[in-house]
């Protein structure tokens, strides 16, 4: 099979994450599919950032340890990766800097001082050279550079890419696929995208890592998408001005991290009363508190499950890829709607950061769902009872209707009740609606299975580790199983996805095992635990060897 791993390294502030995205389109170009892991402390310059492409014949969605290829901006970049490199690597490093470095050294600094360039096009240096040791034709490297460089610093770039081809030798052919070129995209451009298809109108978010880019990106492209962005001061804010837009009929999302979502939660409880629709992307960093602000976990589905005062139904759901992000962000909000109730697309850093190669074709559009209107009969209700728990919308303007909303108990028309009946009625309602959502996700993909049913050795993931555990399974014949939605737990597609599982093993990146623990509630063995929390995600070799220590 073919397949290359390249990793990028500098400090902070040199643009590790653009190039990195460069050497990506550099391959996509070729027709391999794409994967990025981009590591980065909590510094606005300086520290150690490295970024890790991955492009195969197949689809990827893990990093692998072994690179085929260095690029050092500085010693660290060499020092840092020694587990990484083997005979078969091949570096290229920025002499100007570098002082123990082997393979291709590359005066940087003489380069862009020659060129009368920017130092920043020492990126495009590097993607030259990269180019000439692959076997890539200047051609290709061009072409990423129109696509992304702006029109007055294009010819620099393309000198100083010059240079850099011109300075390194072939060592292999990264040879042409007869495959299509696939556009790369993030886990965070690809939610909001997938917001959009469901009939986002606002967007409403205060930045905080790992969903900041998403923010960046619908405002970018909000006139394009015919969206508000919205960006206040606090995400008490954020989460209060979403709920008010939704009030007046406009289909708003928020996107936060665990911090940010820790002051969302009495919103998160209004809505839940109220009944105003609002959907969160909730992307995960470890904790607690700051925690390590640019790293990934899996360690806050407990707190989204639970988060807010009382009880009341919410939609959870837990993509594992770019096309799952798409589609269930999109039916996210539309659910969101269609029942009233605040939905909650749980990602993290890993996914929301990492960089894929994204197919179209395999995507599986959700069913459109619209909320339902009252349709002017009699007196309007806004809490009105129906036998599915979902009352009719009507939106403030709408002449003859007065459209009450309540954080306090309340009865049909929206005014205080703290009768018995009153309060056992609203609460049985809101029960009935969760029962409603349950019963329609039995027609979604709300549990997910790779590899042979027959297997006799089952792996649980949840999220972002799906790649590298589906990956992984196939070096040991095993199953995989994943749960899309985490509430409402999908009880009878689980149990069906589990008949015949064997041995059981899950696989999760927090201490705890938070899904093991979710599964336990709800009846089911998690089997054994393999547990990361380093804050980095697994890499396939990595979880293979875990692997074989439970499975052997």
């Amino acid at each position: 099979m073919s397949e290359y791993s390249v990793l990028i390294g500098g400090k902070a502030g040199e643009g590790i994450n653009t190039a990195g995205l460069s050497i990506a389109g550099l391959f996509s170009r070729l027709g391999y599919r794409i994967y990025m892991y981009f590591d980065y402390p909590s510094l606005i310059r300086g520290g150690h950032n490295f970024a890790i492409i991955r492009a195969s014949e197949k689809a990827v969605r893990a990093h692998r340890t072994p690179v085929d290829v260095l690029l050092a901006f500085d010693q660290k970049s060499i020092d840092n990766h020694r587990d990484r490199i083997h005979d078969g690597t091949t570096i290229i490093y920025d002499a100007s800097v570098v002082v123990r470095g082997e393979g291709y050294g590359l005066p940087l600094d003489e380069i862009v001082e020659e060129e009368g360039a920017p130092p920043i096009t020492k990126n495009s240096a590097m993607l030259g050279a990269l180019s000439r040791v692959a076997g890539i034709e200047p051609v290709i490297y061009e072409d990423v550079l129109h696509a992304s460089v702006p029109a007055k610093y294009l010819d620099a770039n393309l000198r100083v890419a010059r240079r850099g081809y011109d300075a390194a030798g072939r060592v292999f052919v990264a040879e042409a696929l007869d495959a299509p070129t696939l556009p790369v995209l993030t886990g965070n451009e690809a939610t909001g995208l997938g917001l959009v298809y469901g009939g986002l109108e606002s967007y409403v978010a205060y930045p905080m890592t790992p969903t900041s880019n998403l923010l960046h990106f619908l405002a970018r492209r909000a006139e394009d998408l015919s969206i508000k962005v919205l960006h206040p001061e606090n995400e008490i804010s954020v989460i209060l001005m979403a709920l008010g837009l939704a009030y007046a009929g406009e289909k708003a999302a928020v996107g936060t991290s665990g911090g940010g979502f820790c002051l969302m939660t009495e919103g998160l409880s209004l809505a839940g009363m109220s009944e105003i629709p609002v959907t969160i992307v909730m992307g995960q960093r470890p904790g607690p508190s700051t925690g390590m602000p640019t790293y990934t976990a899996q360690s806050d589905l407990h707190f989204v499950l639970n988060a807010g005062q009382g009880e009341f139904p919410r939609f959870v759901v837990a993509p594992g890829d770019l096309e799952e992000t798409y589609t269930w962000s999109a039916a996210a909000l539309m659910l969101s709607w269609k029942y009233q109730v605040p939905s909650i697309i749980l990602t993290d850093k890993t996914l929301a950061e990492g960089a894929f190669s994204f197919d179209p074709a395999e995507i599986t559009l959700p069913p459109d769902r619209e909320p339902v209107f009252w349709d002017g009969n009699g007196g309007y209700q806004r809490y009105a009872k129906t036998e599915d728990g979902v009352s009719p919308l009507a939106l403030p303007g709408r002449e003859g209707v007065v459209v009450k909303v309540s954080s306090y108990a309340h009865d049909e028309a929206g005014f205080t009740t703290e009768t018995v009946e009153g309060v056992r009625d609203l609460q049985e309602k809101m029960l009935a609606k969760g029962e409603s959502l349950e019963r329609e996700l039995m027609t979604y993909p709300a549990v997910k299975t790779y590899g042979p049913h027959d297997a006799g050795t089952t792996i649980i993931c949840w999220g972002s580790e799906k790649g590298a555990c589906i990956e992984a399974a196939e070096s040991f014949g095993a199953q995989v199983v994943q749960p899309v939605v985490l509430a409402p737990f999908p009880v009878r597609l689980w149990k069906e996805a589990m008949i015949g599982a064997g041995k059981v093993i899950c696989v999760e990146n927090n201490s705890t095992g938070q899904l093991a623990r979710l599964l336990r509630q709800q009846g089911f063995d998690p089997g054994r635990l393999i547990l990361k929390y380093d804050g980095r995600p697994f890499a396939v070799d990595e979880l293979e060897a875990r692997l074989e220590e439970v499975i052997a």
